[in-house]
C-alpha cells in the first residue's frame, strides 16, 4: 500500500506573526519557515505504518514555491521515501488542492492519503473532507490514533465529547491531530540521507487542475494589544462596583 501525505510550508509556530505596513498580507520576509506542525505528525505516522510492515512506500506532495523543496526535504528526513512538489507561487486554497490531491493519488494508486487536519496558517480544515468527498473514500478526521488491520483501518477520534472510534474500509484519507504521535528528530546522517532522496517537480496543468485562487485576500490587521494586568484589574474593578450598584437597585 502507497501512502501520501501532504505537507505544507508555514511560518515557524514559535514566530510572532507581524502583519505588513499595508495590510496586504503576513510579513515572510527573513521569517522562519517551517513543516506544519500537523503535517509533520501525518508523515510519522506513514512512516510508523511503513516500519510496521502495512505500507510499501511514503510519498510527501506540497504545492508551493521552489523554497518548499526544504519542508519536503525535512519529510524525507524523517523517513518518507520520495517527494512531489507541485510548484505554485500563489496562495492556495482547500478546494483546489484537494483535486491536486485527487489527482496524484490516483496516479499513485495510493491506498491512504494522511494530511494533517489543518495548517496553521489559514486553519481552514477543509482539505482532508474535500479530498475524501472527491475521490469517494471514507475518511477519519482528527486522528488521534490509527491502527491498520488488513483491507480495514481503525480511527480514534477527537470530538467534543471526548473520543470516537471508526473502522473504514481501505482506501480512505485521514487527517492527524497533534496527539496521534510525537515527530521524531531528524538526525544528521538521516538529513544528509534526505537529500539523495527523489523528488520530482510535477505541474499541476499536467493534473488537470487550475490553482488559480478564488477568493480575495481583503487585508490581514493584527489584533489589538492586550491590556496590561493594572488596567485588567482596575475594569474588573469597575465591573464589581457596578454589579453592587445593580444589586442594590433591584
Amino acid at each position: 500500500m502507497k501512502i501520501l501525505v501532504g505537507v505544507k510550508r508555514v511560518v515557524d509556530y514559535n514566530v510572532q506573526i507581524r502583519a505588513k505596513a499595508d495590510g496586504s498580507a503576513v510579513e515572510l520576509d527573513n521569517v522562519k519557515m517551517a513543516i506544519n506542525p500537523f503535517d509533520e505528525v501525518a508523515v510519522e505516522a506513514a512512516v510508523k505504518l511503513k516500519e510496521a510492515g502495512q505500507a510499501t512506500e511514503v510519498i510527501v506532495v506540497s504545492i508551493g514555491p521552489d523554497k518548499a523543496q526544504e519542508t519536503l526535504r525535512q519529510a524525507l528526513a524523517i523517513g518518507a521515501d520520495r517527494a512531489i512538489l507541485v510548484p505554485f507561487d500563489g496562495t492556495t486554497e482547500p478546494l483546489s488542492v484537494a483535486k491536486t490531491f485527487k489527482a496524484l493519488a490516483e496516479k499513485e494508486g495510493a491506498g491512504l492519503v494522511i494530511l494533517g487536519k489543518q495548517a496553521i496558517d489559514d486553519d481552514c480544515n477543509q482539505t482532508g473532507q474535500m479530498l475524501a468527498a472527491l475521490l469517494g473514500w471514507p475518511q477519519g478526521t482528527f486522528a488521534s490514533g490509527l491502527t491498520v488491520s488488513g483491507e480495514q483501518i481503525e480511527v480514534t477520534r477527537e470530538v467534543d465529547g471526548g473520543l470516537e472510534t471508526v473502522v473504514l474500509k481501505l482506501p480512505a484519507v485521514i487527517t492527524a491531530d497533534l496527539r496521534l504521535n510525537e515527530p521524531r528528530f531528524a538526525s544528521l546522517p538521516a538529513i544528509m540521507k534526505a537529500k539523495k532522496k527523489p523528488l520530482d517537480n510535477i505541474d499541476a496543468a499536467s493534473l488537470g487542475v487550475d490553482l488559480t485562487p478564488r477568493l480575495e485576500l481583503v487585508g490581514v490587521v493584527e489584533p489589538p494589544a492586550r491590556a496590561s494586568g493594572s488596567v485588567i484589574l482596575a475594569n474588573a474593578a469597575e465591573l464589581v462596583e457596578k454589579l453592587k450598584t445593580d444589586a442594590v437597585l433591584v
